[in-house]
């Protein structure tokens, strides 16, 4: 005589067969799918616009040239606070170094705007009036192994959303899906040219790697608002990553957009 796991078992694995074909046919019926769509095609937040960067944290830092030697906040090394002693922007002028402080691991915290919009269909193209800079985010790609670094680098995007876990399979209510992740796009960027993270020469290399994730939101004001955080790793200059939050509103126009020339001052 066949025992009652069995039998309950076996009405559980008919119960999985049934639920099965009803979710794909939710899906579409066509059972399973190829890679799920990627850049524009599968955007999971629209970041496209005008934005502005409102300066609600770090004024002193972000406002205003520091003074030479401040670092504060930052997990500089030795061999950093070296480069940042002998920080001399007369230098970086007579050599057309201004843009070093506009390079991909910084430019997110000049003070500023933003205009966001699709290059093509795998390309997010994002232009800052400060410093006149212009940064690709390449969906579908990988990073080359090799070229020449530039201020804003390589940077290979993605997005990470809501998805359904196989393995949180329920009975007697059928399939469970796991709680919502929030949408975010993620960009690394590599291939830097060696810059400053602060316009008073605190240095990251081109062996740093920057990691961002933007989130967009809206408040019950109607305000639309994304964060970006930023995540600079560099094992020549900082002694752990360096991690910053920033915020940009919506503007409704690009009447406020102004670029301008880097400064190194």
């Amino acid at each position: 005589m066949r025992s009652k796991m069995h039998f309950i078992a076996a009405g559980a694995g008919l119960t999985i067969g049934l639920l099965l074909p009803g979710f794909a046919m939710a899906q579409g019926g066509r059972g399973p799918q190829g890679p799920p769509p990627t850049g524009k095609a599968g955007a999971m937040e629209d970041l496209t616009g005008w934005w502005v960067a409102p300066v609600m944290e770090d004024y002193r830092w972000r406002m205003i040239t520091p003074l030479k030697g401040d670092s504060a906040s930052i997990p500089v090394n030795a061999a950093a606070r070296k480069i940042i002693e002998a920080w001399d922007p007369a230098k970086d002028e007579a050599a057309k170094l201004e843009c070093k402080s506009y390079g991909a691991s910084a430019v997110m915290r000049i003070p500023g705007r933003l205009h966001i919009t699709w290059q093509d269909d795998k390309t997010l193209k994002i232009e800052t009036d400060a410093g006149t800079q212009t940064r690709l985010f390449h969906f579908g790609a990988k990073a080359p192994a090799s070229g020449e670094a530039s201020w804003q680098g390589y940077s290979v995007a993605e997005w990470e959303g809501e998805s359904f876990d196989p393995s949180q399979l329920g009975f007697g209510l059928g399939l469970q899906q796991r709680a919502p992740r929030s949408k975010t796009l993620e960009v690394t960027t590599t291939n830097l040219r060696s810059g400053y993270l602060r316009k008073n020469g605190i240095p990251y290399s081109d062996k740093t790697v920057l990691r961002e994730y933007y989130d967009r939101f809206t408040e019950p004001s109607g305000a639309e608002w994304f964060t970006v955080t930023t995540v600079v790793t560099d094992p020549e200059y900082l002694a752990v990553p360096f991690v910053t939050t920033t915020d940009f509103r919506r503007e409704p126009d690009g009447s406020k957009f102004h670029p301008s020339a880097c400064t190194a001052r």
